[in-house]
């Protein structure tokens, strides 16, 4: 065995040795590629998991919390939810639409691997400046990436976000979650059974493709040889994909399985030895009856394949006949690959000899834990010293800048290259501040957001996390859903960096402290570090998938019309600008300290929105976030082609983003039964314009009028006129 080969796995020198120690001799090559991939940042977690424990994950609600493949709660009436996030960034970089569809592959995966039928997609996707040609073809490929495999598998794609920053330039976020439906009887775990048990692999053949793919390119940072780590990336079949969920979930049915891990992240070697450890058994993997699309693979190639579309099942024997006749009616391959053994080796074999033996556990359980330094960095004090400029450009110039920015205007060149009403529960779909699906056959509506925002966290990561949850759980409140629980997927630069660290600790502070005021579990979640090209490091940015339960689901918000207030409800904004998208568009700075959350009267907001939500028909409520309460009622407008004359007091009043804010417009004649909900539930409302006319006038000292014709205009054109023509760059 050559000496460097664990350095070209990734491994240290460190870990080498102690697999050296666990073993009590030298590793084997095939049991080296197993130690590797199990053992890298992307599946270990070993930068991240001696701080995970501090989030608060427990609630009488919570059926299957972090550690399985999803997160599982009770939704009452036999009805659970499954929901995971997780990340694409590296795969994405390097290839962006094979990066971004196998993401949504895998995603998928993790929910019916619970017994769940996927039912809605989410994405949370950041690159560079869309000026740049080469940003512009990571975001056309990623965008038609999670289309191509989200429309062909049949799940629709509900919401999310999109942002842009030269931060992201070198390193593009793609990060997806997923929500599945099941009964409480159909849930099914990733255990491997008693011995006996038999395993059968599921689904496509296991190639080349994807050799260490997530998990040795989402465990380094990037520099100008990442083009070279292409063949690295998954080739997804989502036809493939389609057959498989239907196949796993006619085995769910006929209760044909004793436990089902997906073929993710380290491929086989994480589908034997994780369900392996979980039961406290071995089992004994034979490579020569996996079914394979390239001849002559060695063990380590199969081991580390990272080939989409598997799943691996754990059978009663008694059953494994009618297992393989299911997956001949799907027109899906299957092999008996194992069996689940006594004691705790997991046994490898190929072309009739034994080629791994070690034990199961020690590949998921002693990986190694890092403790590494963490220091706050010296440049913070700096951002929140930042001097702003003296002088402001007029309201108008302010709304056409901000509206006309990628990261605020339309995002339909986006959305509408996904499929939203598959299934036909979508009640709201993509363009809100966030989705609402029906759970079929009941009154039952189920709401989700995901929101993040890397500027507000490099300046202060703890509020930063905070305010993203508030944040989302209003979103959800709007849609008169109450908040039920939380994933999370943090995305960070270099841990080896004590900044890092302590960037990722804080983030963790902020999520843990929200969630447990709100009394929001985190059922699961997912790390990406090493986020960094060339040394530089991307903006903290954690994204928060937040459930919602909505019971019954509220009837419908009007079409927006004439005549209608404008009430803007919450605390008063302060005269803080950090962070906002007026900062970056307008100013073009990013400095200070973002306004902390109140916990208080994020509740109250909370509460009184889910309210209005369910007792003020008609009433259309719209969360105040990014661009302030001036861009918030500008959205409103123009989706609704209606102008109307909105009260301003000051350019932060105007722009500011403090959290606990929304609007809601209702007819002037029910203005006054919304104000009294307020006061019965401790909330300020003013009364801030009326809806009508062709043009938005904002009115501050004097009024300026801008025709609404030219804020659609720039709107509509703030994505679409930057990618006409990206296919042909």
């Amino acid at each position: 065995m050559p000496e460097t080969l664990h350095r070209r796995l990734g491994m240290t020198d460190d870990e080498f040795q102690a697999v050296h120690q666990i073993l009590g001799r030298p590793p084997e090559d095939p049991e080296l590629a197993m130690y590797s991939v199990m053992w890298s940042e992307h599946c270990s977690y070993k930068s991240s998991r001696a701080h995970l424990g501090s989030l608060p994950t427990d609630a009488p609600w919570v059926v299957v919390g972090p550690g399985e493949n999803a997160g599982v709660v009770d939704i009452g009436d036999g009805w659970l939810a499954a929901l995971r996030i997780e990340s694409h960034n590296h795969p994405s970089f390097v290839e962006p639409y094979q990066g971004a569809a196998t993401g949504v592959g895998g995603i998928l995966r993790d929910i019916f691997t619970m017994g769940a039928r996927p039912v809605g997609l989410w994405n949370q996707i950041r690159f560079g400046d869309l000026a740049d040609p080469h940003t512009r073809y990571l975001f056309n490929g990623v965008v038609a990436g999670i289309a191509g495999y989200g429309n062909a598998v049949g799940v629709p794609t509900l919401g999310g976000e999109v942002e842009f920053d030269p931060v992201y330039a070198g390193n593009p976020l793609v990060n997806v979650m997923c929500l599945g439906i099941l009964r409480d009887d159909q849930l099914v775990l990733g255990t491997a059974g008693p011995p006996g048990t038999v395993a059968v692999l599921l689904g496509a053949s296991t190639g080349r493709d994807g050799i260490g793919g997530a998990s040795v390119l989402a465990s380094a940072g990037f520099d100008e040889d990442a083009g070279a780590k292409r063949p690295s990336v998954q080739v997804g079949d989502p036809f493939e994909e389609k057959k498989l969920i239907e196949a796993c979930l006619d085995l769910y049915e006929r209760r044909l399985v004793v436990g089902v891990q997906d073929l993710g992240a380290a491929g086989l070697t994480c589908a034997t030895s994780e369900p392996a450890a979980r039961a406290g058994v071995g089992m004994d993997l034979n490579l020569d009856a996996v079914h394979l699309r390239e001849a002559e693979m060695t063990a380590p190639e199969m081991l580390m394949s990272e080939s989409q579309e598997r799943m691996m099942a754990f059978v009663a024997p008694a059953q494994v006949d009618e297992v393989l006749e299911v997956a001949a009616k799907w027109e899906i391959e299957a092999s008996v690959v194992g069996t689940v053994a006594d004691g705790d080796r997991l046994r490898v074999y190929h072309n009739g000899a034994q080629v791994v033996d070690v034990p199961a556990a020690s590949l998921t359980d002693e990986a190694p834990i890092l403790r590494r330094p963490i220091a706050r960095p010296d440049w913070l004090k700096d951002l929140w010293n930042l001097a702003e400029p003296a002088a402001d450009v007029p309201f108008d110039v302010a709304l056409l800048a901000l509206l006309g920015d990628p990261a605020l205007g339309d995002r339909s060149w986006v959305y509408e290259q996904f499929d939203h009403m598959l299934f036909l529960n979508t009640v709201h779909g993509p363009g809100r501040d966030g989705s609402l699906i029906r759970v079929r056959g009941t009154d039952k509506g189920l709401a989700v957001s995901t929101d993040g925002n890397g500027r507000l966290c490099q300046l202060d990561p703890r509020r930063g996390a905070e305010r993203l949850v508030y944040e989302a759980a209003l979103n959800v409140a709007v849609l008169g859903a109450r908040p039920l629980a939380v994933v999370d997927n943090l995305n960070l630069g270099n841990p080896e960096k004590p900044e890092v660290m302590w960037q990722f600790t804080e983030t963790l502070a902020g999520l843990g402290a929200a969630c447990e005021t709100l009394g929001v579990p985190i059922v699961g979640g997912n790390v990406s570090f090493y986020n960094e090209t060339d040394g530089h490091d991307i903006f903290p940015t954690p994204v928060v998938g937040l459930l919602g339960l909505a019971e019954p689901i509220p009837v419908r918000p009007r079409q927006l019309e004439a005549g209608m207030a404008i009430l803007l409800i919450g605390p008063a904004q302060s005269d803080n600008l950090a962070g906002s998208a007026y900062q970056r568009v307008v100013r073009g700075t990013l400095g200070g300290r973002p306004t902390r959350i109140d916990a208080d009267e994020g509740g109250r907001s909370i509460e009184l929105a889910i309210r209005i939500a369910h007792v003020v028909p008609g009433a259309v409520l719209h969360d105040v976030s990014q661009g302030g309460a001036l861009i918030a009622a500008a959205e409103l407008l123009v989706a609704a082609g209606v102008g109307g004359q909105v009260e301003v007091d000051s350019v932060p009043g105007a722009f500011g983003e403090d959290p606990h804010r929304f609007l809601c417009l209702v007819p002037s004649d029910r203005a006054a039964e919304v104000g009294q909900l307020a006061r019965e539930e401790g909330c300020e409302v003013r009364d801030i314009g009326i809806t009508g006319g062709s043009d938005i006038s904002i009115v501050n000292q004097t009024t300026v009028e801008v025709p609404l014709a030219r804020i659609t205009a720039v709107w509509t054109d703030a994505i679409a006129a930057k990618m006409r023509g990206a296919l042909h760059e």
